[in-house]
């Protein structure tokens, strides 16, 4: 498993098979004996319903038990319009991210179609963008040790030199995200040796879903893997974050068209349609009542199903 090539930055996926399952009996252990927190289907995919601060929360939770009682890393990944057009349509990535232990909201469009099905709806988007101050403001006053994984060096280094000035204890170390297959075992063993809390992966989909599931076995002391997308670019301030109301709007997505239109533009077209079209029917499904298992009957304020007969029964009445 240690030689295995990692798909591309694209959409390769094509050499999945290796990647191996987490034991959910070992993973799905919630802090403080909690009960599992809800989840929501959207658009296929199942959403967990916690909002920033439960998240953050949450880590906080697990820094203090899961390296006690001898846990795996908590595998974390978020879902945006992108994400739920590949999940639908691939089934070697639909089969990745199910092995994850939890899935964010990462899009505003999730939360609205989370409101438009009957059931628990998503309190909140938990934008990548957003929650790494959530967490890092928890962890800070503890020392957490955070470790970016991915963009270019001087965008790397400008993220990790943000966190350090803006939180105060929290400790911060990276590398970029451009090295080879070949290199791969070299890079789990830095990380290993930076002993991290919290590992981010910024590699791209589905690049990051991939090395996560690889590193976990080999990274036992870790808290929380979790994937990043584009973050460190977000943190060196590369580019801008669009202003609120859009982000409210859920329109982010059109901010980071314009700022890279030749990049984006196809992509969100594509995907961001087919991620529409998923939320409806999903939406649409889980608002219909379930259909009757069989025919019913109404006899004296008694409602009675009637099943069809078996073929020995119906055998045994030509008999007859």
């Amino acid at each position: 498993m240690s030689g295995a090539p990692l798909p591309n930055r694209t959409t390769d996926i094509s050499n999945l098979a290796w990647l191996p399952g987490p034991d959910r009996s070992a993973t799905d252990v919630w802090p403080r004996g909690s009960a599992e927190p809800l989840r929501v289907r959207v658009g296929g995919l199942r959403i967990t319903v916690l909002s920033r601060a439960e998240w953050a929360e949450t880590l906080m939770d697990d820094w203090r038990t899961r390296r006690r009682v001898g846990l795996p890393p908590r595998l974390l990944t978020s879902a945006n319009g992108n994400v739920l057009s590949l999940y639908a349509s691939n089934a070697r990535f639909r089969a990745l991210v199910d092995r994850f232990d939890a899935v964010d909201a990462d899009g505003m469009s999730l939360v609205f179609a989370s409101r438009l099905q009957p059931g628990p709806a998503l309190p909140e988007r938990v934008a990548t963008t957003d929650f790494v101050h959530d967490a890092a403001r928890a962890g800070a006053p503890h020392g957490l040790r955070f470790y970016l994984l991915g963009a270019r060096p001087d965008e790397n280094r400008a993220a990790q030199q943000r966190l350090r000035e803006r939180y105060p204890g929290l400790v911060v170390d990276g590398r970029d995200g451009y090295f080879s297959d070949d290199e791969t075992n070299e890079v789990i063993e830095q990380i290993r040796l930076a002993a991290p809390d919290v590992l981010w992966i910024g590699l791209g989909v589905p690049r990051e879903q991939a090395f996560a599931l690889l590193a976990r076995d080999r990274l036992p002391r870790i808290t929380w893997i979790k994937t990043c997308g584009g973050l460190f670019d977000w943190l060196a301030e590369k580019n801008p974050r669009a202003p609120e109301a859009l982000q409210k709007a859920g329109l982010e997505w059109a901010w980071r068209v314009w700022l890279e239109p030749r990049r984006l533009f196809k992509r969100y077209l594509v995907t961001n349609l087919h991620a529409v079209w998923l939320m409806a029917r999903c939406a649409l499904r889980q608002s219909q009542p379930p259909k009757p298992s069989g025919k019913v009957e109404r006899r004296t304020g008694m409602i009675l199903t009637l099943r069809r007969p078996r073929a020995k029964d119906r055998a045994r009445r030509t008999a007859r």
